[in-house]
């Protein structure tokens, strides 16, 4: 996909608005999400996408190869980390509110009605360890974990060393688990263990 990535850019270089909207299909969910995990608010998450897209297609010119979606994911996590500076405040509106995301689904087969309840709350709590961690390191576990980016990319796309990723991967994933240590009894049996 990068290779077809490479050629949708250098036609979006050359004024063809068809082969940007190609990537604005391709990426801007993925784009959204990056930037509704790091916000913790999906209203904010939709303007820093929207803003994101508008800044890379003001900026294709300068895009000189790479993964196009690192790209992407860097002026997104950019911008919702100035975002998140300038509010200098957490949202207001209810946790139940900000941490529904459709991206974070455990698959419920047939499920009972408690069984749907204790796994809302449980992607609830991920959602929250997840927003409670210092923000480079909310952006490396949502790029690695959530998106599914490789640590070269989430490196290209962080500005930084595959080791400080890697770092940064170590003590999100070690934060998020300990949160949830705290709410056991929303884990699955073979993930409760004593502490």
């Amino acid at each position: 996909m990068q290779h077809e990535d490479a050629d949708l850019a250098a036609s979006a270089r050359d004024g063809d608005l068809s082969a940007f909207n190609l990537i604005v299909d391709r990426y801007q969910s993925q784009v959204y999400n990056l930037s509704a995990r790091i916000l913790g608010d999906r209203t904010a998450a939709e303007d820093i996408a929207q803003e994101t897209l508008v800044s890379a297609y003001r900026a294709i010119g300068r895009f000189r190869g790479g993964s196009l979606r690192a790209w992407l994911f860097r002026i997104a996590s950019n911008l919702s980390y100035d975002y998140l500076r300038s509010a200098r405040r957490r949202p207001e509106r209810s946790l139940d509110e900000q941490m529904e995301n459709p991206g974070l689904a455990i698959p419920s087969g047939e499920a009972s009605p408690e069984q749907m309840a204790v796994r809302s709350e449980l992607r609830g709590a991920i959602q929250q360890a997840i927003v409670a961690l210092p923000m480079d390191q909310r952006a490396t576990i949502v790029m690695v974990d959530v998106q599914g980016l490789s640590y070269e990319e989430t490196a290209e796309a962080t500005g930084v060393s595959i080791g400080t990723v890697k770092s940064r991967m170590s003590r999100a994933r070690s934060s998020v688990r300990e949160s949830l240590q705290k709410d056991r009894e929303l884990l699955p049996d073979q993930f409760r263990r004593v502490v």
